[in-house]
């Protein structure tokens, strides 16, 4: 199998049912940006991390390709001629959403509280964190675009709710765990 295809050079691009559209599409983007995401992730699992964030890392690799691939669905063909799905993959779930939200609340028990915004970095490992964490809120806001204009699970939409939220608490216990300073915003007095 050829990587390249020429199919592309014009600017279009395919999506799961052969419904080609603009490679700038909001669709496109959507899920480009949720495969950027996961690439940063990969990038996130290659630090020094204990072996469950590890894990729970992989997990979540796992749970975009499912998101990449229900936003490349053109939603008049998510459903074959014979009535079954187009996508025989699990779709997200509320027990993927209560994962994260079971390890933030975990990470939480062990970390100080939170009185004020934090600048990002005082570690690499803890910068790729917090790039991942904005990577995702993009995600999530293209993902909601789309949404607006033509709807998909909703689950979807929590998933990259929750998993931005987790990167934050991740980074946070990075920083404790790497012993990296946290620095607090405090804004200056005008």
């Amino acid at each position: 199998m050829k990587i390249y295809t020429k199919t592309g050079d014009k600017g279009t691009t395919s999506l799961f049912g052969g419904t080609r559209v603009p490679k700038h599409h909001i669709r496109i983007e959507s899920y480009g940006t949720v495969d950027e995401l996961n690439s940063h992730i990969g990038l996130l699992r290659d630090q020094k991390v204990d072996a469950s964030t590890k894990d729970l890392l992989i997990e979540i690799q796992d749970r975009l390709f499912t998101i990449g691939a229900i936003l490349a669905t053109d939603p008049e063909k998510e459903k074959l001629k014979n009535g079954k799905d187009r996508l025989n993959i699990p779709k997200i779930s509320a027990e993927d959403i209560e994962k994260l939200e079971k390890a933030m609340d975990q990470m939480n028990d062990e970390l100080p509280e939170m009185t004020h915004f934090v600048l990002p970095g005082g570690h690499q490992s803890v910068s790729f964190c917090h790039i991942a964490r904005c990577v995702c809120r993009r995600a999530e806001r293209l993902s909601t675009a789309l949404y607006d204009i033509e709807p998909f699970q909703d689950d979807v939409l929590v998933y990259l709710n929750r998993l931005s939220d987790y990167l934050f608490v991740l980074a946070r216990k990075l920083s404790k765990t790497l012993q990296a300073e946290e620095i607090q915003w405090i804004p200056k007095k005008s």
